[in-house]
């Protein structure tokens, strides 16, 4: 009977070991899917029909496991705000705070270095599409999309909930709206920007004062309300926000077609040349800014032009109380060291002002903190660089001209900009450029014609903005360019704002800081020529474009025959292939070598995680 007995127990032991095998197998198949979808060029093997004599590497799928799971938890409760990860369809992988606690960097939590940029390692890069989240529908277009989007594209409620009182945004069925209203702006950002208008005295009461104020910047801009309204005034707004709390506020800005990118005040500088904007805006956007001696304020003295405002909209502004009353006499104090000036003042903002010239800071006392910048210090150096606690001076010709010599808007679209000369580019060679472009994107378009439909593209990216003459042809379309200067051509930036017109450097080995599906076209002149130059890989160029295009949206890709060949090669694993044009474009004085255009749509997919 005991034999018998044992033998009848192995069917039901068999069976049990059995449903866990398959409990193991399903668990370590959603942590591949979510965490092992990575691999570098390290974990490539070779492929000899994929290498070309581009000297591009061959793209390979697969799951290969490269995430160091175990530590994960580890410590939860003492990093609660690094340890909350985006969904796996919001990927941001230099802003991917799983990454930063896996790796235990050693961050300045204090000064919000937990919100820069920190780049997965190539073997820790993921080789695999991003999906959609559930229930993704085409984005709605400009301009009603500034007022509504659709909830399923960005499934996040939260801000609804707490700034209900403030008229960030309201949920309405399948649809999120957005009545315009912000923190000390309940009753719209429009009423609020003409108030400042008549504040400052501008003409008609109009934000762009006669065309000499275009480029703004607003730190922690909330869901980009004030940026929006700006537009009408012939204003534009680079609306500034990290992904912090206030989730996925970028997000949404970008969802609504409003100028907007990731970005933090922490410990480097930001990534804009010197003498950028006009006006720099904050409303309460709860920076300190007398941190570190007042280094973050000095981060905006550097990118304001002469004469430059900062807009400041908080309680320390008006409140009474005594805590309010020293943060306000220590930023005071603090400006007029630096050479600012209150220019008006009205509950709830005051309006500083930047000096025109050098002459109050030659007049200071040696003494008097914070310092003048090392004369070798180069304001427009960005990327990667620390910020200073000291005062950027006006170039000569600044100091000299008492200002930045710029035409108005929109005669400064087309004018040759002073600061061409410190880039070795001559007011003939700018014009010739404007020109060659205004002619390539008519060229684009006829290719496009075809499936191109009204207000179908808002947001544009270019890959490799050189002077800004991409942008600058498209200005009469209803659309904003983020132009990307390259690092290795970084000076170039400063022209394209003197343009009027924003964008920032980057480095395209790495990933762009924004949330996926955030561009409707991605423009790459000559782009996977340059990284193919530097050792950098291709196909993480490629699945980087992928995650941040919309469903539906175009790539255009300008480059040498070779490379347009190998492209190719990855379109129906893009799902870049809804519609494709190639043409060999007419040779111009742009033109490096021999070219061709590579025009591709790409398609909504809803197929789960599509590996490469």
């Amino acid at each position: 009977m005991k034999h018998n007995g044992e033998l009848s127990s192995f069917p039901a032991e068999n069976k049990l070991l059995k449903f866990a095998i398959i409990a193991l197998i399903a668990c370590l198949g959603l942590l591949c899917l979510h965490y092992g979808c990575s691999f570098g060029p390290g974990s490539r093997r070779s492929d000899e029909e994929a290498s070309g004599s581009d000297g591009l590497h061959p793209l390979f799928g697969g799951f290969v496991h490269h995430r160091d799971l175990d530590d994960l938890h580890d410590n939860q409760e003492h990093n609660p705000e690094i340890l909350k990860s985006l969904p796996f369809s919001e990927l941001i992988p230099c802003l991917d705070r799983n990454l930063i606690y896996q790796l235990r960097l050693k961050l300045n939590l204090t000064f919000r270095e937990h919100y820069e940029r920190h780049c997965p390692a190539p073997e820790r890069r993921y080789n695999c599409l991003i999906p959609p989240p559930l229930g993704y529908k085409i984005p709605i277009r400009w301009p009603e999309s500034r007022d509504e989007v659709w909830k399923a594209n960005i499934p996040h409620t939260h801000l609804a909930q707490v700034k209900s009182d403030q008229n960030w945004m309201v949920v309405n069925g399948d649809k999120i709206s957005f009545p315009g209203g912000g923190t000390h702006f309940h009753d719209g950002a429009d009423k609020y920007i003409v108030a400042l208008s008549r504040m400052l005295k501008f003409p008609g009461d109009k934000f762009n004062n006669g065309g000499n104020i275009r480029n703004v910047l607003d730190v922690g801009c909330g869901v980009a309300s004030f940026g929006a309204y700006l537009l009408s005034h012939n204003v534009i707004a680079l609306s500034l926000a990290p992904n912090d709390a206030h989730e996925n506020q970028i997000q949404f800005a970008l969802e609504r077609g409003i100028p907007s990118t990731l970005g933090i005040l922490g410990i480097k500088r930001l990534t804009y040349p010197s003498r950028s904007f006009e006006l720099a805006h904050c409303s309460r956007c709860r920076i300190d800014w007398l941190q570190r001696d007042g280094i973050l304020l000095l981060e905006l003295d550097r990118l304001l032009r002469p004469g430059g405002y900062f807009v400041y909209t908080s309680p320390e502004a008006y409140a009474l109380d005594p805590e309010n009353r020293r943060i306000w006499n220590a930023m005071y104090n603090l400006l007029k060291r630096m050479c600012w000036r209150v220019v008006a003042k009205k509950e709830p903002s005051v309006v500083w002002a930047k000096p025109l010239t050098n002459s109050c800071y030659l007049k200071r006392d040696s003494r008097i903190q914070p310092p003048l910048c090392d004369s070798k210090d180069d304001p427009d150096a960005s990327w990667n660089v620390s910020m200073k606690a000291c005062i950027s001076r006006y170039s000569g010709k600044m100091h000299k001209e008492r200002g930045s010599g710029l035409a108005p808007w929109p005669q400064r679209l087309t004018a040759a900009p002073p600061r061409l000369e410190e880039i070795g580019v001559s007011p003939e060679e700018f014009q010739e450029d404007t020109n060659i472009w205004c002619f390539r994107v008519i060229e684009y378009w006829k290719q496009m014609k075809s499936v191109i439909q009204e207000n179908s593209i808002r947001n544009v990216m270019d890959m490799n903005s050189y002077l800004g003459g991409f942008a600058a042809a498209l200005n009469e379309k209803d659309v904003w360019v983020m132009n990307v200067a390259p690092v290795n051509v970084s000076a170039r930036l400063k022209i394209i704002y003197d343009r009027g017109l924003i964008g920032t450097v980057h480095d395209w080995c790495e990933a762009f800081s924004t949330y996926p599906r955030t561009y409707d076209l991605l423009h790459a002149w000559e782009v996977f020529s340059e990284i193919a130059e530097r050792g950098c890989n291709a196909e993480d160029l490629l699945i980087e474009m992928d995650r941040i295009l919309r469903p539906d949206g175009f790539v255009i890709i300008r480059d040498k025959p070779a490379v347009i060949n190998y492209i190719r090669k990855f379109l129906n694993a893009l799902k870049w292939d809804g519609w494709l044009s190639e043409v060999e474009p007419q040779v111009d004085a742009l033109s490096s070598s021999d070219e061709r255009v590579l025009i591709a749509r790409k398609k909504l997919w809803d197929e789960g995680i599509s590996v490469m």
